[in-house]
């Protein structure tokens, strides 16, 4: 029993230590995002952003098997969630170029709610009552940040929503696929099909970047790659319902950097709104995998790292 219970706990601080991975990649992207979308496109930026994603891809493709792991026979479902990356990049990207960067962060994790629902009819878990509460209550959540009839439901907040269901969509669908699918196949394609996508709506709203942004888009790009890897990377290790509440950590980088970089101070609304929806987030984990399971899960949050590279060091064999 004991045994067992470390190889879980090595799995879920695997899969973790990925999924922060993640979150800080793609909290790097957001902020390159809201310095350039206020000078160029969003066609403009999806596509240097997806053109640099690529080309980062490609140069690690070694170390994921070489070009033969994107090999599929499920192609049905990387079109799909090449369609749902597509929604979620545009959709976010155009609401963040037109809100507070901890506004849209607030309404775009309604998403791991939603994993949680869609959690039921594709990957057969079990949601009982009391997790469907918190999910309306999380959705009840953004209903408080947007305040319908007011300023903050808008084109924009919509489009951030829209954004949620599609990211919710690609947690799920890389539950699904882990089984058949490489890390490398679920992340790049899922970074060329905006690429493809972007490259028809470029033309007549290109703007030729200036050096620094010429570094801004590449940051980007490197950061898009990171955050895939590592969003698939510790969804394809454990369930979704579990990691995604975890996620709510970018909110703070984002509120710091809001903050310090554009003077953004949100309002009680939007504090009293993502703190139902993170308390709604937490309480599924905690509903999910008991309290002394979720004593354990955060423990290995702290310490999943150095423990995975401790038991990496100690697999390799000695120099001589």
């Amino acid at each position: 029993m004991a045994s067992q219970q470390t190889r879980l706990e090595d799995h879920f601080g695997t899969a973790l230590a990925f999924l922060m991975l993640g979150v800080t990649g793609g909290l790097a992207l957001d902020l390159c995002a809201k310095w350039l979308l206020v000078d160029y496109s969003l066609e403009q930026f999806v596509f240097l952003r997806s053109a640099f994603g690529v080309f980062f891809f490609l140069l690690s493709a070694r170390w994921y098997g070489g070009l033969g792991s994107l090999k599929s026979s499920r192609w049905q479902w990387h079109l799909l969630r090449t369609a749902l990356a597509t929604g979620a990049m545009f959709g976010f990207f155009y609401g963040l170029s037109r809100m507070p960067l901890v506004n849209a962060l607030t309404i775009a994790f309604l998403a791991p709610l939603i994993v949680t629902a869609l959690s039921v009819p594709f990957l057969g878990e079990h949601v009982g009552w009391r997790r469907w509460m918190a999910v309306v209550a999380g959705f009840f959540g953004v209903l408080i940040v947007l305040r319908p009839g007011s300023g903050m439901f808008s084109s924009a907040s919509i489009a951030v929503l829209i954004a949620a269901f599609c990211w919710a969509g690609l947690s799920v669908t890389a539950r699904k696929l882990a089984a058949t699918e490489t890390s490398f196949a679920l992340s790049f394609y899922i970074t060329a099909g905006p690429l493809a996508v972007s490259a028809f709506m470029l033309p007549g709203s290109y703007l030729p970047p200036t050096p620094n942004a010429w570094m801004l888009f590449a940051i980007a790009g490197l950061c898009s790659a990171v955050a895939w890897v590592g969003i698939v990377g510790g969804y394809r290790r454990a369930p979704p319902v579990v990691l995604a509440p975890f996620e709510y950590t970018a909110l703070i980088g984002a509120a710091i950097a809001g903050y310090f970089i554009w003077d953004e101070v949100p309002d009680r609304w939007v504090i009293m709104g993502g703190g139902i929806i993170i308390a709604s987030g937490i309480y599924i984990v905690f509903r999910e995998i008991g309290n002394v399971m979720t004593n354990r899960y955060l423990r290995v949050f702290t310490a999943s790292g150095a423990a995975a590279i401790f038991r990496r060091r100690s697999r390799q064999p000695m120099d001589k």
